[in-house]
């Protein structure tokens, strides 16, 4: 390392240190707007506000803050606008775009917080509030890391973008409608060379990790009709084909609940095997399957998991399918007894999906599974099956320089290499961008496991905020270092083996035809 990135580095790391008062406030002042996506008529304008806010904090830093119009938005579905940023160092310079999300999930002191979830709270140096973790609090990261850059006198190594939407917690309505929009030629993402997404979180809560792959989904709903209106089960019990019970029995032939193994025919046919490299990256994991016992609430149940070993464990939450059962609308759910009879009972359930699997795939797979459980069953009610929703897995390359970059930021401000893992749950922002880009996006989690995202009493740990600052600002150095031409610009194929025979490609790492 260069004598004055050191010198920098230092500088850095001790003003992020000196201003964290200061950031804490800024996040207070954010975590106070009460940007609940999921109820519109009542929040949509602390949804604008939000964004107002973080554009009139691009602008105070110099940057361009552009609000556009959600392209799902109409006079009878009004939606918030998607805040574009902008600081451009120069042209030249390799372009890093930073996606967040200022949208939060409900929140209501009544629902068992400690305190109000909108106004920030600080206790045993952990910061609670709506939104802290998810995702106010990493994706105002950003603009710290500038604010610092600046007071320092030091030019941003890379270009930054921000591309920051209001939905996310609703699913992402009009994202990916306006990243197509904004990755054609000459458009706002179309000289982006690298993504970065910091809205996931640790596998455990001390040991940083950056994250390479996440499960897609298929979720679906079976229902099944036996009568035109609900039915009193002591006048009629006993005389029909009840509903409740086929669906019951659909249900308990989708999965096996002792192993947690699918039973549905073709769906675990196109999954990969683990490679010897895959292998090896797990064994490195820290991970204790004890603390996971007690950190998922199982304790009281005998804490008893589907696999003893912490690779099995690890992989069934990550890297192979699984079939999870959600519920059933239509049957009597409330406090007391009620007797009846339900003229239609639907029952929800879900998918996850790995690399190598379609959506469309796995909904002709559980189709034709369940037309056959419901022939064997002779009954003359009416069965529908329909797919609700689906979305492709993501699965990026770890060793990629952006990955690299993340990682040496990381270790640099922990002192330790991140582990590199995958999710089970789904982001499907990291698609849409790589899919209409072609760019890299590297998942670089700042919250610890314990930070109870969607949950009551959700909150940041102090040092995480302090850490997340200063990991994301070495991390735009480190993109700096990165060698050979724009990624945007390049967009070349991988060498094929015969032009890796050009003399010298091999032992010099070409990875594109216009480095040769």
């Amino acid at each position: 390392m260069a004598a004055d990135d050191e010198a920098f580095i230092q500088s850095y790391l001790s003003h992020i240190d000196d201003n964290v008062p200061l950031y804490v406030s800024r996040l207070a002042e954010a975590v106070a707007i009460p940007s609940v996506s999921s109820d519109l008529d009542t929040h949509l304008p602390d949804i604008e506000a939000m964004m107002h806010w973080t554009q009139a904090h691009v602008e105070r830093l110099g940057g361009i803050a552009t609000l556009i119009p959600n392209p799902n938005s109409t006079d009878d579905h009004a939606l918030p606008p998607i805040l574009l940023g902008e600081f451009i160092t120069d042209p030249k310079l390799k372009t890093v775009c930073v996606y967040g999300h200022l949208d939060v999930q409900p929140a209501k002191k009544e629902d068992g917080w400690d305190s109000d979830p909108f106004i920030l709270t600080e206790r045993d140096g952990k910061l609670y509030g709506r939104g802290t973790t998810d995702d106010k609090g990493p994706a105002l990261s950003w603009l710290w890391v500038i604010e610092a850059y600046q007071a320092l006198g030091v030019p941003l190594p890379v270009n930054v973008k921000l591309l920051y939407e209001g939905m996310e917690e609703s699913g992402s309505e009009g994202m990916f409608e306006a990243i197509i929009s904004l990755a054609k030629p000459g458009k706002f993402l179309n000289d982006v060379d690298f993504f970065c997404i910091s809205d996931n979180y640790w596998l455990g809560k001390s040991k940083p990790c950056l994250t390479y792959g996440l499960r897609g989904i298929a979720y679906f709903q079976v229902s099944v009709r036996c009568a035109e209106q609900d039915l009193h089960s002591g006048v009629i019990g006993g005389t029909i084909h009840e509903g409740m019970t086929d669906l019951v029995k659909l249900m308990a032939s989708l999965v096996d609940s002792a192993t947690g193994e699918i039973l549905v025919d073709g769906v675990m046919r196109d999954v990969d095997k683990p490679t010897e490299n895959e292998n090896k990256m797990y064994e490195a994991i820290e991970f204790d399957i004890d603390a996971f016992g007690d950190e998922i609430k199982v304790s009281s149940t005998g804490k008893k998991l589907l696999h003893e070993d912490k690779k099995s464990l690890l992989m069934a939450r990550w890297r192979y399918p699984t079939l999870s059962l959600h519920g059933i609308e239509g049957a009597f759910s409330g406090a007391g007894a009620k007797t009846v009879i339900p003229a239609e009972s639907i029952g929800k359930f879900s998918l996850r999906l790995v690399p190598s699997q379609e959506p469309d795939q796995i909904e002709k797979a559980v189709k034709d599974h369940l037309e056959k459980e419901f022939a064997k069953l002779n009954s003359p009610n009416i069965m529908n099956v329909s797919l609700i929703h689906g979305a492709k897995a993501w699965l990026s390359d770890p060793k990629h320089p952006n990955y690299e970059a993340g990682a040496k930021a990381t270790e640099r401000v922990y002192g330790i290499r991140p582990d590199y893992t995958r999710e089970g749950g789904s982001i499907p922002i990291t698609n849409f961008l790589e899919d209409a880009t072609q760019m890299n996006v590297l998942l670089l989690p700042t919250g610890a496991c314990d930070d109870m995202a969607h949950s009551q009493n959700e909150k940041w740990n102090r040092s995480n905020l302090v850490n997340a600052v200063k990991v994301l600002g070495l991390y735009l150095l480190e993109l700096s270092k990165i060698k050979g031409p724009k990624p945007s610009v390049c967009r070349c194929e991988p060498l094929t083996e015969a032009e890796l025979m050009i003399p010298g490609a091999f032992m010099k790492g070409f990875k594109c035809k216009c480095e040769i």
